[in-house]
């Protein structure tokens, strides 16, 4: 099977679709604490950096598909609409609001872990590469990162048990992110706090119930969100015998649930659209644990060949028009092709 391609033209689509929705100020889905009823304001006054895309979280990742696609493809026909939307959203006014909304007291678990990722995940890629305009918007967004990060500093140390579900605050998730960030950042605090953090959680789990997935909202796969992690944290030599232990089937293609994409039956159903997304995050843990295994690792093949289908799959669920879909589904479709 061929594996499906970011070519320039599929860029551009997406950025069609990032730059409508990261402008999209209704219909939104608020995580807003009320303290009082003056605290009865819209989207757009709360987050004036990220107010659109159904909800923060989904604006976020849509600038970091702008960002990506700028950086992949330089020759984008939507580079100067995405600047534009970066000057307007990525600016000191703004990102000062986005940090003192931070600040509230009612705020203390805003988006925690889920928004938390992407806006580090958002930092790292504005850094890379040598785009003077990209690390002008770095640069603006830094102070909101760095709330963000003390945050998980703080948070971790109190954090005993992980969440493993497939959904947003899957701790996994959260972690893989961060230390992803915190290695670009040179934030050694970040990265101890989050590799410790994995450890405690995760190093001893044995036989993950893999078989029971998915579950009907999951866009996550909680097994191997968890084995993706671990790859960035256990040394190379010993992640093929943790794996093992973890997913012990997989050369033999089993637990079977695992390898099979999701069936979505409703795209108009903002939780069963879920699975789509499953379908191309599943995709690129695929992908990057059949990386991480050593050369001749009959492992990797069979990972790899799981991957390419998930991402056929999960393209296709891209191709709907529904809204609850659209704000965020092309964002993980360039992770699963691109990461």
């Amino acid at each position: 099977m061929q594996a499906p391609v970011l070519t320039a033209a599929l860029a551009s689509r997406f950025a069609r679709i990032a730059l409508g929705n990261v402008r999209t100020e209704y219909p939104n889905k608020p995580d807003h604490v009320l303290a009082s009823p003056g605290d009865v304001r819209a989207s757009r006054e709360l987050h004036p950096a990220f107010y659109g895309s159904y909800d923060w979280h989904s604006c976020v990742h849509m600038h970091w598909l702008l960002a990506r696609l700028r950086r992949l493809h330089p020759s984008l026909p939507e580079r100067g609409d995405v600047a534009a939307v970066f000057d307007d959203h990525l600016a000191e006014d703004t990102i000062a609001a986005e940090c003192a909304y931070l600040a509230r007291p009612q705020a203390k678990s805003f988006e925690r872990t889920y928004g938390w990722a992407w806006l580090l995940e958002l930092a790292r890629e504005l850094g890379q590469g040598d785009d003077l305009d990209a690390r002008r918007w770095a640069r603006a967004l830094a102070p909101l990162a760095d709330a963000f990060a003390a945050r998980y500093v703080d948070y971790l140390p109190r954090a005993r048990y992980p969440i493993r579900h497939g959904m947003h605050a899957n701790s996994a998730f959260g972690l893989a992110f961060a230390i992803d960030y915190a290695r670009a950042a040179g934030a050694t605090a970040l990265e101890d706090a989050c590799v410790s953090r994995a450890l405690a959680w995760f190093a001893a789990d044995r036989d993950a119930p893999a078989a029971w997935e998915p579950s009907g909202a999951d866009f996550l796969s909680p097994a191997l969100m968890e084995a993706d992690l671990m790859r960035r944290v256990l040394p190379h030599g010993r992640y093929g015998a943790w794996l093992e232990t973890f997913l012990p089937g997989l050369a033999g293609r089993e637990p079977a649930a695992l390898f099979a994409p999701a069936e979505v039956d409703d795209r108009a159903d903002p939780q069963i659209v879920h699975l789509d997304g499953l379908n191309l995050s599943r995709a690129w843990c695929l992908r990057g644990i059949a990386n991480a295994l050593p050369p001749g690792d009959a492992r990797a093949a069979v990972l790899l060949e799981a991957a390419d289908r998930h991402l056929e799959a999960g393209l296709a669920g891209v191709e709907s028009a529904d809204y609850l879909g659209a704000h965020w589904l092309a964002t993980f479709a360039v992770l699963a092709m691109s990461e």
